[in-house]
């Protein structure tokens, strides 16, 4: 019997320790860390986690596909972790006044809207979608930008270039984060309409 979470175009498991899940729960474990390094001004150190933050979120898909651990614990992992170094980073750069609250009630409101589409696909039996592409497009934007805009806090023209390239990489994650958000409101409601049995929503690609 295929259940709702191995809807899709890869096959899901059950598996816990694999390489992939690793890297997901060091981002999670390092996001506290990363917090604190910047509350208290330690950039540098910072920068570094947030640089593993990123490229351990593009290994750990890579790896699920090319040593076959795509599992069901991971799709939730995966985009966990990159939610909480987006919500991490946005409390360190809004009391450091980096940027402005309105950046963050922005990006709060539209995680609490997504909880209303995936409320109607749990009614109608089906799990949390796919990460689709334009979602993680935004959330590479922003796990960009946030570093960048961390580096434009300093002085030097270095600083500025990275502060005007960082909030071009905040605008367009922002952008893309509630385009992503109407696509899977759009998918929900097309799959709920169609009574689609297969429960793949089109467009969107699993991650581990």
């Amino acid at each position: 019997m295929t259940s709702a979470g191995d809807r899709g175009g890869w096959p899901l498991n059950d598996r816990l320790w694999t390489w992939p899940n690793a890297l997901s729960f060091a981002r999670l474990l390092g996001t506290p860390v990363f917090l604190w390094l910047v509350l208290v001004k330690q950039d540098w150190w910072a920068l570094g986690i947030l640089v593993f933050a990123a490229l351990s979120d593009w290994l750990d898909g890579k790896l699920a596909r090319i040593l076959d651990q795509t599992s069901r614990i991971g799709t939730l992992l995966d985009p966990a972790a990159d939610r909480l170094y987006i919500f991490a980073t946005l409390i360190g750069l809004v009391v450091r006044d980096i940027v402005p609250v309105w950046l963050a009630v922005v990006l709060v409101a539209r995680e609490l809207y997504m909880g209303l589409p995936l409320y109607v696909l749990r009614r109608h039996g089906y799990g949390p979608p796919p990460v689709h592409f334009i979602g993680k497009a935004a959330t590479l934007c922003l796990l960009y930008a946030f570093p960048l805009l961390l580096l434009g806090a300093h002085e030097g023209a270095w600083a500025t270039v990275a502060k005007v390239i960082g909030w071009a990489f905040t605008l367009w994650g922002t952008g893309l984060y509630w385009w992503a958000a109407v696509l899977y409101t759009a998918q929900v409601r097309h799959l709920v309409r169609s009574g689609d049995n297969s429960g793949e929503l089109k467009g969107a690609e699993p991650r581990p």
